[in-house]
């Protein structure tokens, strides 16, 4: 199959497609005598593969050491299990991050009135706090 049905059976853009080859997340495509690039279904399956951890919130970085540890299907799953370990645990601080941001945010909204001069308002007070 050439580029354009690569990315729609994997449901990304073509300019995506090229993108994972320059950055060796997909493989350098055999090429037709025309010069046009040749994939098949193990690139749509790699693709889809991408897909799929980019929207677990893997970095293309991560996805590429997971494509390599998917590639040694006789190794040990530990090393698997252990990048999804880490992202697991990124995750939880991010949340645990937002969490505080959010706590933060409710209680500057709660504490303004809304109505009145700037120079008063607690938000810009605590904002320009030293160590806030």
């Amino acid at each position: 199959m050439q580029i354009g049905q690569l990315a729609q059976r994997a449901g990304v853009a073509i300019d995506t497609v090229r993108y994972y080859e320059r950055n060796g997340i997909l493989p350098e495509p055999e090429r037709q005598a025309s010069g046009y690039r040749r994939y098949g279904e193990d690139d749509v399956a790699r693709l889809s593969f991408v897909r799929r951890a980019k929207a677990l919130g893997f970095t293309l970085v991560e996805i590429r050491d997971l494509l390599a540890l998917s590639g040694r299907r006789a190794d040990d799953m530990a090393g698997l299990k252990t990048a999804a370990t880490e992202k697991l645990a990124d995750v939880e601080h991010k949340l645990e991050e937002l969490t505080r941001i959010r706590d933060g945010l409710h209680a500057l909204v709660a504490s303004c009135p809304g109505h009145g001069p700037l120079d008063r308002c607690p938000i810009l007070a605590a904002l320009a706090e030293e160590g806030a």
